[in-house]
């Protein structure tokens, strides 16, 4: 960078260096992120000096990832270390709200396409056959988790904190109205949109406000039932997998920054099963999380069998197991049961909750 006699650089010449436009630089001065050496007493012009150039740059780096000024004045504060780990987890929570945004692109596509579920035809009745159940496990004290099945609606939340517990519930009982509700035609989105809205605000009751507030917060899986399709709204590390034609599939993606690192290549599946940081949630409901939930839209078969389940089962029994269970089980309250049964075999670290749900034919 060419400097002037008094080793700093006009702002024109400052902006080539740092690949930051003039506008840009004044609007950063005025936000106090990149305060000029000096000003000109007589002009006003700006003047930045050369050990500037790495903290324009960075902030020129950090604009063009799309992270907020806010944000960007605490990054350029920190050791390189620590900023790394906070540009990492920065991008990690972009990814993740990317996905939840392709989701509901998915969504609306199916939606616009004539698949509104209150609007489907179908050459058979359906419904659900459903059981759920909710274990402390072997070594928690309390249980945070709630599980409901109902006709129309399943559930799975995993509360954390001092309130979790009730965080947990409050979240599951917001949605229970849309076991009686009617959704009107075209309006699914707008239900599970509202419903989510809900949900929130229950738990964020729960924590409180003010200095007197606790922490309480949940993750939560919920699939309701609209006579041909499941509707999915995901947030969280819960999961839902979908057992059909003997395949296991999961359908529902973890809300992680260890799941986060598996999706960069920077950690494989089996090393995130034991990494220290595991639970770390990048999307839950409660005051202070972030995050959009994800929905879809799941076509029923005949045949297909649903579990959702905290990670109570899915961290300490394999897919293969859980696969084995579902096939060869009849009843979900069975299913259920075995499930639970094979978390605690392999001792119960954490409170463990699952619901099963067989897609039937009606009898007529």
């Amino acid at each position: 960078m060419r400097r002037s006699e008094h080793g700093v650089a006009d702002i024109g010449t400052f902006a080539k260096a740092s690949r930051l436009s003039p506008k840009a630089l004044r609007l950063y001065d005025e936000l106090g992120l990149l305060t000029p050496a000096r000003v000109d007493p007589v002009s006003g012009y700006r003047l930045y000096a050369q050990e500037q150039l790495d903290r324009a740059r960075l902030v020129a780096w950090l604009r063009r990832l799309g992270m907020p000024l806010a944000r960007i004045r605490h990054v350029s504060t920190l050791e390189s270390a620590e900023a790394a780990q906070e540009v990492r987890a920065f991008w990690a929570q972009v990814e993740a709200d990317t996905a939840a945004r392709r989701n509901l692109a998915s969504f609306l596509i199916g939606h616009l396409h004539g698949k509104d579920p209150a609007m489907s035809a179908i050459a058979k009745p359906l419904g659900i056959r459903y059981a759920a159940r909710s274990d402390t496990g072997l070594v928690r004290r309390s249980n945070q988790d709630t599980a409901y099945a109902g006709a129309r609606l399943l559930a799975v939340a995993d509360g954390y904190g001092n309130k979790g517990a009730p965080a947990s519930a409050a979240a599951v009982d917001a949605l229970k109205h849309l076991e009686a509700d009617s959704i009107p035609a075209g309006g699914l989105l707008d239900v599970l949109e509202d419903a989510v809205e809900q949900a929130k605000q229950a738990v964020d009751g729960i924590a409180g406000t003010g200095s007197s507030s606790e922490e309480a917060g949940t993750t939560l899986t919920a699939m309701l039932w609209t006579g041909s399709q499941l509707a999915l709204v995901h947030i969280g590390d819960s999961r839902v997998h979908l057992l059909r034609d003997g395949e296991l599939f999961q359908i529902t993606h973890d809300h992680t920054m260890v799941q986060s690192m598996v999706d960069e290549g920077r950690l494989t599946p089996e090393e995130a099963a034991s990494h220290p940081q595991r639970s770390l949630l990048l999307r839950a409901l409660g005051r202070g999380a972030v995050g959009s939930p994800d929905m879809a839209l799941h076509d029923a078969r005949q045949g297909d069998r649903y579990l959702l389940c905290s990670d109570g089962l899915s961290t300490v029994v394999t897919t293969d197991e859980i696969r084995r269970v579902l096939s060869g089980t009849g009843e979900p309250e069975q299913a259920v049961l075995e499930l639970i049964a094979l978390a605690n075999g392999s001792g119960g670290p954490d409170n463990v909750s699952c619901v099963v749900a067989d897609v039937v034919e009606l009898q007529q």
